[in-house]
């Protein structure tokens, strides 16, 4: 097992989760909040592969992410239409597209939760201490 790997994982997802948080709170862009909740949930699945030393897949699809590591950990079908959703900040929100809508607050704000609840619970399944990631 590779924790050392697993936790420079886990502090990059925490400093892009940490970002989406100021952001959120301060009311700013909602594309910009979304791409760093996607970047914070690839990094906190991707976790569970460096851990096992596996092989790091060079994909943003979260789906795809989540196929190689279910056995560690399971979303239900909310989660996993989550997961989808997440994946499009990634894809729609990090380019200019004309005429588009910009994320609700309310659905950034179920994105914040759910990757907030999601960091706790990889850490603890990793059984990596949280403040050790955030210091």
């Amino acid at each position: 097992m590779n924790e050392r790997s697993a936790k420079e994982w886990l502090k990059k997802a925490w400093h892009n989760l940490s970002g989406a948080k100021i952001f959120y709170s301060v009311s700013h862009y909602t594309d910009v909040t979304g791409v760093e909740l996607h970047y914070a949930v690839e990094k906190i699945l991707k976790s569970f592969l460096a851990y096992e030393n596996k092989k790091i897949p060079k994909t943003h699809e979260l789906l795809d992410i989540y196929a190689k590591i279910q056995d560690k950990i399971n979303f239900n079908s909310d989660e996993k239409e989550l997961l989808v959703i997440i994946t499009e900040y990634h894809i729609e929100e990090s380019y200019p597209a004309f005429d588009r809508q910009l994320p609700s607050k309310e659905e950034i704000k179920e994105a914040l939760v759910f990757s907030e609840e999601l960091f706790e619970k990889v850490c603890d399944i990793l059984k990596i201490d949280t403040k050790e990631i955030q210091a």
